[in-house]
């Protein structure tokens, strides 16, 4: 029996090769995620605890050294300048520099005396350098039901809001979020600490 071998015609093209394995590319694309994943993560937990070490700096050591007081809004009185969940940073200032157009933080001379943060909408002074204001709430129709002696040499007005950190800080204080962060913010750091050690300094790449 004679076998026929095909023969190539001259100038005709060669045959492609077979298509690569779907698995292989599913493979490539898997390790170029890993890569970056791997590169990205140290970026991201430095940047997380560098806002949580800006955080309790401004809010538990800065009032300490700069006398300023950071006070979370809880009502909408004073919207849209300053919102529900925003914080308030006030600074001290004398009482009888308080003047119409502040907006000041206050015991309300009613009720519980609870804080409140309201405008200034008229000041009388008294015989005995007292100083007493009618407030209202920007976002109120009516003036504050009460007129307030500010108690002391001291009054704080409002210097800067900070939007919607309040929420953050309402939710660090819940009973059952607070042990996680207390444990697990050490924990996070000690392993990105090893991780950072025991890592190459020199990827391997993939070979092509």
């Amino acid at each position: 029996m004679t076998a026929v071998l095909p023969v190539r015609r001259p100038g005709a093209a060669s045959a492609l090769p077979p298509a690569g394995d779907i698995r292989s590319a599913a493979a490539r694309w898997a390790g170029l995620t890993r890569r970056i994943l791997g590169r990205l993560t140290p970026w991201l937990v430095r940047g997380i605890l560098g806002l949580a070490l800006v955080a309790f700096a401004g809010l538990a050591v800065g009032p300490h050294v700069f006398g300023y007081r950071t006070m979370t809004m809880l009502t909408g009185s004073m919207a849209p300048k300053i919102n529900p969940g925003d914080v308030t940073v006030v600074t001290p200032l004398a009482v009888s520099d308080v003047t119409e157009g502040m907006v000041i933080t206050y015991h309300m001379p009613v009720g519980d005396h609870s804080v409140v943060t309201h405008r200034v909408v008229s000041v009388q002074s008294g015989p005995a350098g007292t100083v007493t204001v009618q407030t209202k709430g920007d976002a109120n129709d009516a003036l504050d039901p009460w007129t307030a002696t500010l108690q002391g040499e001291t009054a704080y007005q409002v210097r800067a809001v900070i939007p919607e950190i309040g929420h953050v800080i309402q939710l660090l204080r819940n009973p059952t979020i607070a042990p996680v962060l207390l444990y697990g913010a050490p924990t996070l750091l000690v392993g990105w600490l090893l991780l950072a050690i025991w890592r190459p300094s020199r990827e391997e790449e993939d070979p092509a």
